[in-house]
């Protein structure tokens, strides 16, 4: 019997609203995972939601991920920027992440199964890189919430990452437009000039919760 015309138009739009339906239930399940942890962890965390794919994407653009013989992501969370990041680097590439949330780290092996993830805080990353047999990282992309951190955490943490960062490496990560401007980020911003020898600032992501700009920074 053939196939009425009607009848698929009515279970290809089905299987979408179904595709779309579980799209929304996931991201809707990944937020309210990552709202409880800021909850439980205000200080920790610094957000109430993952970044989007567009901040993601800014993050990424700038990085020469094709080149990269090491990466190493700092504070991924719940993986928005690792799943942008794993596709643009090459297939020898090393690729480790540092998560000190051992509920975001269950979450990271789960979703990305292989990838190296140590359950550490940043201040180790020269241990952690002598541990994988890594002398020196082209990129650094961190999710940490900065302007959270007080100014000399700030600034220990950021020689740890200057410290395994090669000459010419590329650091990158984000400020929340309007928090910004408060004292603790604008603290970071100066440790950020202070550190590397190129700071930019990227074009406002509206499509984030809040907005948010990336700071580029070449050692």
């Amino acid at each position: 019997m053939a196939a009425n015309p009607s009848d698929n138009g009515g279970m290809l739009r089905a299987s979408a609203s179904g595709d779309l339906q579980t799209l929304l239930r996931n991201a809707s399940t990944r937020s309210m995972f990552f709202l409880q942890q800021y909850i439980l962890r205000p200080a920790l965390i610094g957000a109430v939601a993952p970044s989007s794919q567009a901040l993601a994407r800014e993050m990424m653009d700038w990085l020469e991920l094709d080149r990269a013989q090491a990466v190493l992501e700092v504070g991924p969370g719940t993986g928005a920027f690792t799943k942008a990041l794993l596709p643009r680097v090459r297939k020898n590439c090393r690729v480790v992440l540092i998560e000190l949330n051992a509920d975001f780290v269950a979450t990271l092996r789960r979703t990305f199964p292989g990838v190296t993830i140590y359950n550490e805080s940043v201040a180790n990353a020269r241990s952690i890189c002598d541990r994988e047999g890594i002398a020196q990282v082209d990129c650094i992309v961190s999710g940490l919430p900065w302007a959270s951190f007080p100014p000399a955490l700030q600034k220990s943490c950021l020689a740890a990452i200057a410290g395994v960062l090669r000459p010419g490496g590329q650091f990158v990560t984000f400020a929340y437009r309007g928090v910004d401007m408060l004292p603790r980020a604008r603290h970071f911003k100066d440790n950020l000039d202070r550190c590397f020898g190129e700071v930019t600032t990227s074009r406002t992501v509206t499509w984030n919760l809040p907005p948010a700009a990336v700071y580029r920074c070449r050692l």
